[in-house]
C-alpha cells in the first residue's frame, strides 16, 4: 500500500511544481510563492520548489530574501538556470564576487546556457573587466547570434573602453534585430556623441524620447547635443522639461548647461539657475528611468 501512497504524493508534488512555474510565466509571483512554500512544507529541501521560490521574490525585487533559496537550490544541482538566478541575487544585492563565482559555473555547462553568458557580460563589464566581458558577450553571441541583450551589453563594454566606432557597430546589429531597442538606441547615440556627431546622436536621442519620455540620461545627452550644435534655447527646454518630470535632477540639468564646450559663461550662478525654472513646467508624461 505504500507504493502507490508514494506516487501519489509524488504526482501531487510534480503538479506543484507545475503549477508554480505556470505562475512564474504568467507574473503571479505571489501566488508561485504560495505554491512554492506549500511544497517546502513537505520537503524544505526540495530543489525545484526553491528556485520558484527565489525566483517569485525576485520578481517583486526581494533580492536578499531570494539568496538563501536559490543558493541551496543551486547547490544541489548542475543546472545554470538556477545558478545564474542565484548570481543574480547576489548581483542586486551588490554582491559582486559571490555572483561572478555562480556565474563563471554556470558558464562552464554544456550545452551552453546563453543567459549565463549575458549575465557574466554584465558582472565583468561592472568590475571594470572590460576584456572578459567582451571575451564572455563574443561567446555568447556564437552561442546565439539573434540576442540582442547580448549585443546591446557588449556594446556598452565598448563605450567603457572608449572605442565608439566599435559600439556603433554592434548597436547597429542590435537595432537591424530589434528596431526601436531604447537601450541599443541610446547607446548608438553616446557612440554618435562620443565621435562629435552631434547632429545624429541628438536624433537617436530623441528617438528614445518618443517611446520613453521620462529617460533622464537620453534628455541629458540629447541637451548636451543641442548645446553643442549651438541650440542653446532647444537645450534650456529639453532640461526644463527634464526638471518638470525630475526636480531632483536639477543639479545635472545645471551642470549640463554650464560645463558643455559650447556653453555661455554666467556671472552668477543664479543667472543659470533663472533660465531652467520656467514660470509653467510642462506636465509629466510618464515614468522617469
Amino acid at each position: 500500500m505504500g507504493e502507490p501512497h508514494g506516487r501519489l504524493q509524488q504526482s501531487a508534488r510534480d503538479d506543484a511544481i507545475r503549477q508554480g512555474l505556470a505562475a512564474i510565466r504568467s507574473n503571479r509571483a505571489e501566488e508561485a510563492e504560495r505554491i512554492a512554500r506549500t511544497v517546502l512544507a513537505g520537503a524544505a529541501q526540495d530543489p525545484d520548489a526553491l528556485h520558484i521560490l527565489g525566483i517569485s521574490l525576485l520578481a517583486r525585487q526581494r533580492w536578499s530574501d531570494a539568496i538563501a533559496p536559490l543558493q541551496t537550490a543551486a547547490g544541489t544541482s548542475r543546472d545554470p538556470i538556477m545558478e545564474t538566478h542565484c548570481a543574480l541575487a547576489f548581483r542586486q544585492c551588490g554582491r559582486m564576487e559571490e555572483a561572478l563565482t555562480w556565474l563563471q559555473r554556470a558558464a562552464s555547462r554544456e550545452p551552453v546556457y546563453a543567459q549565463a553568458l549575458l549575465e557574466l557580460g554584465v558582472v565583468l563589464c561592472a568590475m571594470q573587466r572590460y576584456d572578459e566581458a567582451e571575451a564572455t558577450l563574443q561567446r555568447g553571441l556564437r552561442a546565439d547570434p539573434s540576442a540582442v541583450e547580448m549585443s546591446v551589453e557588449l556594446g556598452g563594454v565598448y563605450i567603457c573602453r572608449a572605442e565608439p566606432t566599435k559600439a556603433r557597430a554592434v548597436f547597429a546589429r542590435a537595432l537591424a534585430q530589434a528596431p526601436g531597442h531604447p537601450r541599443a538606441l541610446h547607446g548608438s547615440g553616446t557612440a554618435l556623441l562620443f565621435e562629435g556627431e552631434f547632429a545624429r546622436a541628438a536624433e537617436r536621442f530623441r528617438q528614445v524620447l518618443a517611446s520613453q519620455p521620462g529617460h533622464v540620461r537620453a534628455h541629458l545627452d540629447l541637451a548636451h547635443c543641442l548645446l553643442e550644435l549651438g541650440k542653446r534655447d532647444d537645450a534650456i527646454a529639453v532640461l526644463r522639461t527634464l526638471i518638470a518630470l525630475a526636480p531632483q535632477h536639477y543639479g545635472k540639468a545645471l551642470q549640463m548647461l554650464v560645463s558643455s564646450g559650447r556653453g555661455w559663461f554666467w556671472l552668477k550662478p543664479s543667472a543659470a539657475a533663472a533660465v531652467l525654472m520656467p514660470a509653467n513646467a510642462p506636465p509629466s508624461p510618464g515614468p522617469i528611468h
